[in-house]
């Protein structure tokens, strides 16, 4: 919770408490890591470390209460292979358990020729879809789960992120001047609704010195103001 800020908003509470629960889970460490961009990043954001059922459930809470709480309308929630299927399932289940039941499907990576066949497992996709997944990167899967949805018949409405890292991505190797997040904000039309962004993380840090926490706040804010992303181009 974030402990000590004055005015914060049920929603920044909620952002910290998920960055807490984070770093207690092992999901959230600090060091040295290289990211899929070829950058060190002073921080490592790993939702496949919420790996029992006491964490998953308590992730799906988050999810559900950034998402309830965002205004954000849709009508199913679609989980992208592979870490976005047990996150939606997880979801979907939070949700209804909380009055608000919808359809849930996800798709396989290599299609079946047997049995029911396809790509696509669940629910048929129809109407507005939420795809739910865990950070997003070069925006590719977010890409790829907007073609099948698309392909199904169906809008891909919003999509439901872990935590925006807030940093540039990269095109052919390159640096530009918008996160994946911005980039399927303002050029695909989805809306996007993340638990925390990486200024709670720096808010958080800021606030806790327990565990010599605090000593990262300096390295990872480094890191935000060479790789991160221009908040007016949101």
């Amino acid at each position: 919770m974030s402990v000590g800020v004055a005015g914060a908003s049920d929603q920044d509470r909620l952002a910290q408490d998920f960055v807490q629960f984070s770093v207690d889970s092992g999901v959230l460490r600090f060091g040295e890591f290289k990211t899929k961009a070829g950058r060190m990043s002073p921080y490592f954001f790993n939702s496949g470390l919420f790996d029992d059922g006491v964490k998953l459930g308590r992730l799906a809470e988050f999810y559900a209460r950034r998402l309830l709480g965002s205004g954000i309308e849709f009508d199913m929630i679609f989980g992208p292979a592979y870490k976005g299927i047990p996150l939606g399932a997880a979801v979907a289940v939070e949700l209804a358990r909380l009055g608000r039941n919808v359809p849930f499907a996800y798709n396989r990576k290599e299609a079946k020729d047997h049995g029911e066949g396809g790509s696509l497992v669940g629910a048929p996709l129809q109407g507005r879809v939420l795809i739910v997944d865990d950070v997003m990167s070069a925006g590719t899967a977010a890409r790829e789960s907007i073609a099948l949805i698309k392909a199904a018949g169906a809008v891909p409405h919003a999509v439901a992120l872990a935590l925006d890292r807030q940093e540039k991505a990269t095109e052919n190797g390159v640096d530009v001047n918008h996160s994946a997040v911005q980039y399927v904000r303002n050029q695909l039309g989805l809306q996007v609704c993340a638990i925390a962004r990486l200024e709670d993380l720096l808010q958080y840090l800021a606030t806790h010195d327990s565990g010599g926490l605090g000593a990262h706040h300096e390295r990872v804010l480094a890191y935000r103001q060479r790789y991160g992303v221009d908040e007016g181009a949101e």
